[in-house]
């Protein structure tokens, strides 16, 4: 029957031990070692490619990702500071306005409040906004109504809480002018058109002292718009011998497209006239 299995199993963890002890003091393996790892080397490639493969499809869809992720992140941020920029310049263009505003309105004497532009009216045909100020807040009807360059329009309705204007390039509205040129007073009309909204000066004689590049001010003689406010400047005259009067057109100051804080002025109040006195019967008189 040969040795016992315990008697094999001591036997072999001897020599074991002893082949480790000399192995670790002398070195006698490693020859076998480099030889053996030499020759199991291909296998051991072979069998790691299959491995490598599916490290690198990992890496790489992996990578996509990470990437896909970075270029969607790069376009929110993009997207923001686009939306951030064009934040400034809307902030730059309505600080530079209400500066405009505050400028004239220390040149206004007559008591004002600003008001900031809603909307555009729903109407096409008419050229009108609607404030976010209306009665509560004092904002009467008639009341003129400027910009940070001139005078933009007039208040035509006034609501509780806000309230409409009709601009001066509206085919209804009229102002008395002034040339600061020549000190002739005449009256504005809107005159909108399709290309463009502008004003024109009718019943002017042809022979009226008016050029290209004149400035027309309120005149004052209306009672509602004070005196001395810029209004527009003269674009077109056209003079015909057979034509009664001259076409005249301008060009308004304000900006009745891209206005988006506005000033509204106070009505001056109404002047109060005594009562006429009834007639006293003449003492005396005979019939």
């Amino acid at each position: 029957q040969g040795p016992s299995a315990l008697s094999k199993l001591t036997v072999l963890s001897a020599v074991a031990i002893a082949l480790m002890v000399v192995d670790a003091r002398f070195k006698l393996a490693d020859p076998v070692r480099s030889g053996v790892a030499s020759v199991i080397y291909p296998l051991q490639w072979l069998v790691m490619q299959p491995v490598r493969a599916a490290e690198l499809v990992s890496h790489y869809f992996t990578g996509l990702q990470a990437a896909q992720n970075k270029q969607t992140e790069a376009t929110e941020a993009l997207a923001r500071q686009a939306m951030r920029a064009a934040q400034v310049e809307l902030l730059t263009l309505e600080n530079q306005r209400l500066r405009e505003l505050l400028d004239i309105q220390h040149r206004v004497t007559t008591p004002s409040q600003g008001a900031q532009v809603l909307y555009d009216a729903g109407d096409p045909y008419t050229r009108k906004i609607v404030i976010d100020r209306g009665t509560t807040q004092g904002v009467q009807a008639g009341a003129p109504v400027l910009d940070g360059h001139g005078v933009l329009g007039q208040v035509t309705r006034a609501y509780p809480l806000t309230a409409e204007v009709t601009l001066l390039t509206d085919r209804s509205q009229a102002i008395s002018v002034l040339n600061t040129r020549t000190g002739a007073r005449s009256l504005a009309y809107g005159a909108p058109s399709a290309e463009s909204a502008g004003l024109e000066l009718r019943f002017i004689a042809t022979h009226a002292d008016i050029e290209v590049g004149d400035l027309l001010s309120t005149s004052g003689v209306d009672g509602v718009y004070p005196s001395g406010l810029p209004v527009g400047r003269v674009t077109r005259v056209e003079r015909e011998n057979s034509a009664a009067f001259a076409r005249i057109e301008a060009e308004p100051v304000a900006r009745p497209l891209a206005a988006l804080h506005v000033l509204v002025l106070q009505l001056p109040p109404p002047t109060e006239r005594p009562a006429p006195a009834p007639a006293k019967p003449a003492t005396g008189a005979k019939r």
